[in-house]
C-alpha cells in the first residue's frame, strides 16, 4: 500500500491525540480540569430529524467519543470539552438560526457538524460572519471547499468530484458506459452528477438519463419506471440516507435490481442495514469501513480501539459517518490544544496542512489550498448476509483509490479556491 512520504518533524506535529493512543496510553502528566467557568464548549449542528436523522445519530456518537478520550487524558489546553447539540431539522435556514444560538447565547468556541451539503454550505456561511471555526463532518459537495471557500471552513467526507472519479471509472470496467442517473435534487446531487458527466466525457460515456428526485421523496415509481426504455448498462442510485432505502425497496419491487446493474459514488452502511438482504445488492464507494487491512491497515491502534468501544457502546459497528465526525471533533480539539488558543483564525492555521494518522491506513492533512481533507475512497460490493460471525459486515472492500488521481489537484483547486484569510 503507498504511503505519503513526511519529515518526521511535520509528523509528529500533526500526530495529535493518535500519538497518545497509539503509544499505549495516556501522558504522565494529566492537568486538572476546573469548573463549569473553565469549560470548553463546542457546537454541533446535525440533521437529526427528516432523511439523514439515522447518519446524525451516528455522528452525534463519533463526536462523543472523541470528547470523552480528550476530556479523559485531561482535556484541552486543561479544559473539559462540552459539545452543545442542536438539530437543524434538515433546513439550512434553520441550520443558520443554530449556528447565531449557539455562538451568541452558547458561547461554543468553534462548530462542526451538518450531513445535508446545503445545512454545510449554509453553516459555514453562518460561521464565517461569526467569526468562528467549522469543520464540516458530513457534506459532500465540491461547493464546499471550492468556489464557496472559507478559510474558516474545513471539509472532512470526501468531494463529489473524488467520489465520482474513485469509483466512475470501475463501474464503466465493470457495467459499461451507458448511465441512468437518480440524483437528489440540491447542491449534493447536483455535484455528483457533474462528476459523473466529467468522468463519462473521458470514458466516451454517456449519461442516457438524470431524474432529478426531490429530498425526501417517498414515491421513486415514476422515475423507476423509466429506466427501462432508456436501456442503461448500469443504474447510478446517488441519493442516500431514507431516501435510498425507500429507493431500492422500490427498485427491487419494479424488478430493476433484478434486470439492471445498480452502483453509487457511496454507500451509507446505516442505510444497508435498514433493507433487507433482497436489496442489499450493487457495487458501491464508501467514505470509510470499520473492518479490513485495506481500510484500517495493520497495527492502527487508534482504530482498532475506536471499532472496539464504539461497538460495545452502541451494540454495532460505527459507520463512516462515525468516523467522519471523530475525525473532524478531534482535529478540531488537536488545533486548540497545539495552538493553546480557541482563537479561530490561529487554530485554522494550526490545522491546515498538518498530516496526521487517523482512522484508517496511511498519512492524511487538511490540504492548505482549500481545506479539503485528503484521504482515500474505498470502493466494494455488497454482501446480502453479512460475514458468518458478523451480521453487519455487508461490504466486501475490492479496491482503494488514493486522493492523488482522484481528487482535484492543487494546482486546479487553487484556481476555484480562494480562502480569503482576515489580513
Amino acid at each position: 500500500m503507498p504511503r505519503n512520504n513526511i519529515a518526521r518533524k511535520n509528523f509528529v506535529r500533526g500526530i495529535g491525540l493518535g500519538a497518545a493512543m497509539l503509544g499505549g496510553g495516556f501522558p504522565a502528566f494529566i492537568p486538572k480540569m476546573g469548573e463549569a467557568s473553565n469549560v470548553l464548549k463546542i457546537g454541533q449542528i446535525e440533521e437529526l430529524t427528516g432523511a439523514y436523522a439515522a447518519l446524525s445519530q451516528n455522528e452525534k456518537r463519533g463526536a462523543a467519543l472523541a470528547v470523552e478520550w480528550w476530556n479523559t487524558k485531561g482535556g484541552v489546553m486543561g479544559r473539559r470539552v462540552e459539545v452543545v447539540v442542536e438539530d437543524n431539522q434538515n433546513n439550512p435556514g434553520i441550520s443558520v438560526e443554530k449556528a447565531r444560538k449557539l455562538v451568541n447565547q452558547d458561547k461554543v468556541a468553534a462548530m462542526m457538524g451538518t450531513l445535508n451539503s446545503a445545512d454545510s454550505l449554509a453553516t459555514s456561511n453562518a460561521c464565517h460572519d461569526l467569526g468562528v471555526l467549522f469543520i464540516d463532518s458530513g457534506g459532500h459537495t465540491d461547493l464546499i471547499s471550492g468556489e464557496h471557500c472559507t478559510w474558516n471552513t474545513f471539509q472532512t467526507p470526501h468531494t463529489t468530484w473524488q467520489l465520482t472519479h474513485a469509483t466512475g471509472f470501475s463501474i464503466a470496467k465493470l457495467f459499461g458506459k451507458r448511465w441512468h442517473l437518480i440524483t437528489p435534487d440540491y447542491a449534493f446531487g447536483h455535484s455528483l452528477a457533474l462528476g459523473y458527466a466529467d468522468v463519462a466525457k473521458h470514458i466516451g460515456g454517456t449519461i442516457v438519463e438524470n431524474d432529478l428526485t426531490p429530498l425526501g421523496t417517498t414515491d421513486f415509481g415514476p422515475y423507476l419506471t423509466k429506466i427501462a426504455a432508456t436501456k442503461p448498462d448500469c443504474v447510478l442510485i446517488l441519493v442516500a440516507g431514507a431516501d435510498w432505502v425507500n429507493c431500492l425497496k422500490q427498485a427491487n419491487q419494479y424488478g430493476v435490481l433484478k434486470s439492471f446493474p445498480v452502483a453509487g459514488p457511496f454507500i451509507q452502511l446505516e442505510s444497508v442495514w435498514a433493507v433487507p438482504p433482497e436489496v442489499r445488492v450493487g457495487h458501491w464507494g464508501t467514505d470509510w469501513y470499520y473492518k479490513g487491512e485495506n481500510v484500517l491497515g495493520k497495527g492502527n491502534a487508534m482504530a482498532e480501539r475506536f471499532v472496539a468501544e464504539y461497538r460495545k457502546r452502541y451494540g454495532q459497528p460505527p459507520a463512516a459517518s462515525g468516523c467522519e465526525s471523530f475525525t473532524a471533533m478531534d482535529r478540531m480539539l488537536w488545533a486548540m490544544n497545539e495552538a493553546k488558543s480557541t482563537d479561530p483564525v490561529k487554530c485554522a492555521k494550526m490545522l491546515a496542512g498538518a498530516p496526521f494518522h487517523g482512522l484508517w491506513e496511511g498519512a492524511a492533512e487538511y490540504r492548505t489550498v482549500d481545506h479539503a481533507l485528503q484521504w482515500p475512497v474505498w470502493f466494494g460490493k455488497l454482501n446480502p448476509h453479512g460475514s458468518p460471525n458478523d451480521p453487519y459486515d455487508v461490504m466486501h472492500i475490492v479496491d482503494r483509490q488514493e486522493a492523488a488521481g482522484t481528487a482535484l489537484s492543487p494546482a486546479e483547486a487553487g484556481k476555484i479556491c480562494n480562502l480569503a484569510w482576515p489580513s
